[in-house]
This record gives C-alpha cells, structure tokens and sequence, in this order.
C-alpha cells in the first residue's frame, strides 16, 4: 500500500475535478505510455478504474451521462447538440444533474472550461458559477454551418499534400498535428480556475468545482517544450495499426481511408503529438493541484480526474474517435483521491466503472442522500478496498452516430464483445484471445450461441434503461436475436 489517508472532520468535503477531452485510459498511471509527472504523484494518493468507460465515443452523449448519471437512451443526448442536424439539442424534460443535488445540499458550484451537454441551457441556468468559457451550446444555423464553405477557401483538386495534412476536395483543410503555445486556450481557463481556487473565500461553506480542458482533443497541436520530451525514434505503430478491416463494417474501411493519406512516419508523429498533448495536460493539471495545495484546502477535498472519451491513437489506422465500435474510442482514465475516507491509495481497481458512476459516488463521498434512480453505481466500496455485491460484468454503449449517423449498440465482457450495427454487418470479438480486435468471427457458427446469449443481455439493458431502439419492421429489424429473446427463458 503507498499510502492511507483518513481526516476526521465534521464539515462535507469539497469536490474538485479536472476533466480532459479525448484522452485514452492508458494516458494516465498506472500506465506509463505518456510522461505524467503529476498524475503520478497524484496516483499514490488516489485510486485508479483502470476498466472505466464512457457509453458513447464522442463528447455531448458522454458529457451529459457524467453530469446525469444516466445513458443516452435516458438523458436524451444522441449526439453533439451544437451542429445543424443534432437529433436532440438538450437533455430531456425534468432529467437532473447530480450538481444540482449538490447545490440543494448547500454546495457552491464553479465551473470553468468545456460544458458541452445542451444547446437548449448553459451550466448558469443549473446553478453553476461560470468563471471563463463554459457557454450554452447554440446550434448552428443552416447559414452559419455553410459560411465554413461559401466565405472560406476549401481544399480544391490542384492543392498538393504537405507533411501532416489530410485533403478532401471541396471540405477545409485538416491538419493532424503542429505546434501551438497554448492549444484552445487551455492554458488560460486553468488560469482563471487557479484564480477561483485563489479567491474563494474558505467561509463559504463546501464548493464543487469543475475544469473542463479540451486537449488532447484533435487535432494534435501542443506547446513545444512538451513535443521535445519525446523522440520520434521510440515510438512504435499500434501491433494492429495494419488492419485492413476486410472483415469489419465498410463504414470502418471509409474511414479509415482518410488517415491513409498519412505515411507510416507521420502516423508516429501524431502519436508523439498525442503524447506530448497527454503531458500538457499533467502539467495543467499539476497547477491546479498546487493551487489548492498553497491554499491549504487538499485535505478536505475530493479530486477526480477523468475524461470523456477516448482516442484509436492509430489503432486500426484510425485517428480521434467515432462509431468504429473498437474499446479505445471508450476506454478513458478515472482517479479518485478521497482524503476523507480511509482509502488504501496508490492501487488500481479492475472492475467495470462507467462515467454514469461518476454521480452516485460523489454524492456518497458528500453524504448527500437522493432519491431516484441513477444508471450508473457509487464506486465508494472499491474506494474503501471492498467488494459490492453483484456488481457489473460487462460494458454497453449507444450511439446514434458522430452526426453522421448510424445505429451502434455493443455490449462487452472480459471474454467476448458484440456490436450491433445497423449500418451494416456486425462484429464479434473474442478479446481474450484477440485484445486487439483484429478478427470479426461474426459468422463462424460454432459462435452463434454467444453471440445469443450477449443479444439477450444488450436487450436486457436496452429494457432496463428506456432504449427504443427496438423498431420490428422487417426493414429494420436486423439484429440477428431480436428484443424478444430479452423475455424468453430458453
């Protein structure tokens, strides 16, 4: 054991969490892929969900399930709700924020940086202070999602590639990588948190406070120094970086296509990139950390760090995330340090967690009673080295598409993992076997009875959590056991 922390205190404790955007599991200790001189540190006052995974592979969906603790089929946000043709702008009628609990229970909430999770309210109209960025999400107009092309130069047939770049005739120039001082102005929203944490006054009573930062979100542009901690000469391509997915959905292949205009050398930089981008943010995380150090409040508060999605890395050739259904677009970190609560620190937890998790727990830590029900379950006994009864063995997501749009629902256990697309064929893995996702065995019939068996348990879930994604139409009724089997005792 590093360590173990208990503080006898009477007053409830304070919330502090610091949530990136797109950074993969292994970003973050115990894994050493990136170089993270705080979150190390950090790690042996904490415990790390090694098994923690967003519902769905990009931001507004994951984002509103960690403020509500409920999946996308419940919350209502299908998709980022700030685009021109968003299937929801905003969480359904009457859903609740676990913030909100908060706040009726007396606590001060701040909020700086990356909202995202409605275009229909702002963090403001659910009590939180707003000290810099965090805006309402306003869905763009039919003109303005066509002013990117008609008032600005877009790529044309004669432009020759340059290092880095991605060319697609008629749409704005990508580039995948570069360099920037202060990449979305992250920099300054820790600086105003930093502020916040300065001038709050410690009379106040118990605060949330949350830091929204947008790296290492693509495209990968990072403050120098950082790109110079590493060398290009130790990275390595994915062991499945050469899939050529002629088993899996075409929509995968398509996809992928783009990022195969990026050579094998360039592909390595982006992952040198990405690392660099994962350091930056340790370091901002680091300031905060030493803030509320120099304040004299970290004893008394609760420290989460996390992020909403993942990133392929290079995975399958890929790049950011998307409805190729593969764990990394998922799979993010999520350390806890809770000085109050006689932890046993510097350990990794195994179990399945889920960001929907993320509400039940920091209302348990802060003794704050509800009563509704949450999707998601507190992680409090795993913090105090327990093990709750009947807890999850298996992972489901949903997703109606990264606007561009296709039905995928996956469900994954230690051994297997089926994803049903609706889009087209599905998939099947046997991940003990092939951690890599490499080979689709959809359709070898000695494997038809798993794939029943993990149908019934999406259907299961489906049920239990108001997923209608259950059309019987024999246009589109096309998972091979359909929602009936959830019902059948065979």
């Amino acid at each position: 054991m590093e360590g173990e922390h208990a503080l006898t205190t009477t007053s409830k404790p304070n919330i502090l969490i610091f949530m990136t955007d797109q950074q993969r599991w292994d970003m973050a200790p115990p894994y050493t892929r990136a170089i993270t001189p705080h979150l190390d540190v950090f790690y042996k006052n904490a415990v790390s969900f090694t098994q923690t995974y967003g519902p769905s592979p990009h931001c507004c969906p994951s984002r509103a399930t960690f403020f509500t603790g409920l999946y996308p089929s419940q919350h209502g946000v299908w998709n980022n709700v700030n685009v021109g043709n968003g299937l929801s702008r905003g969480l359904k009628k009457g859903v609740r924020l676990w913030s909100d609990d908060l706040f009726d229970a007396g606590y001060k909430l701040y909020l700086t940086g990356k909202w995202h999770i409605s275009a229909e309210e702002g963090p403001e109209d659910r009590h939180w202070i707003v000290t810099d960025g965090a805006k309402k999400a306003s869905a763009k107009s039919s003109a303005a999602e066509w002013k990117l092309y008609n008032q600005q130069p877009t790529v044309t047939t004669k432009d020759i590639r340059q290092t880095g770049q991605i060319l697609r005739p008629g749409y704005p120039l990508f580039v995948q990588y570069g360099h920037n001082e202060n990449p979305y102005r992250d920099a300054d929203k820790v600086q105003s948190a930093i502020q916040t944490i300065q001038e709050r006054n410690d009379d106040e009573g118990p605060w949330c406070q949350y830091v929204g930062t947008l790296g290492p979100h693509d495209p990968y542009f990072v403050p120098q120094r950082f790109l110079d901690m590493y060398n290009i000469d130790d990275i390595q391509l994915p062991e499945n970086f050469k899939d050529a997915m002629l088993d899996k959905p075409a929509l995968y292949r398509r996809t992928k296509a783009r990022f195969d205009q990026l050579s094998e050398e360039e592909h390595r930089k982006s992952i040198l990139h990405y690392l660099a981008f994962c350091t930056y943010e340790d370091e901002l995380f680091g300031m905060i950390l030493e803030a509320l150090e120099e304040k004299g409040q970290r004893d008394n508060t609760i420290i989460l760090f996390t992020s909403d999605h993942g990133d392929y890395m290079g995975e399958h050739g890929l790049w950011t995330k998307g409805l190729p259904c593969f764990q990394s677009a998922y799979h993010v970190p999520m350390l806890i340090q809770w000085p109050q609560g006689a932890v046993q620190t510097g350990r990794t937890v195994e179990q399945y967690a889920s960001l929907a998790d993320v509400g039940p727990t920091l209302l348990e830590m802060a003794g704050v009673e509800v009563e509704r029900n949450f999707a998601g379950r507190s992680l409090v006994p795993f913090l105090r080295n327990e093990q709750p009864a009947n807890w999850r063995d298996a992972m489901f997501t949903q997703s109606n598409g990264n606007e561009l749009y296709g039905i995928q629902r996956s469900v994954t256990t230690k051994e297997w993992k089926y994803v049903y697309n609706g889009f087209d064929f599905d998939e099947l893995y046997h991940l003990s076997e092939d951690p890599d996702e490499m080979h689709n065995v959809i359709g070898d019939p000695q494997y038809q009875p798993i794939v029943q068996e993990l149908c019934t348990r999406m259907w299961q879930f489906a049920y239990a959590h108001d997923d209608v994604c259950i059309n019987p139409y024999i246009m589109v009724g096309h998972v091979p056991y359909g929602p009936g089997v959830a019902f059948q005792n065979e």
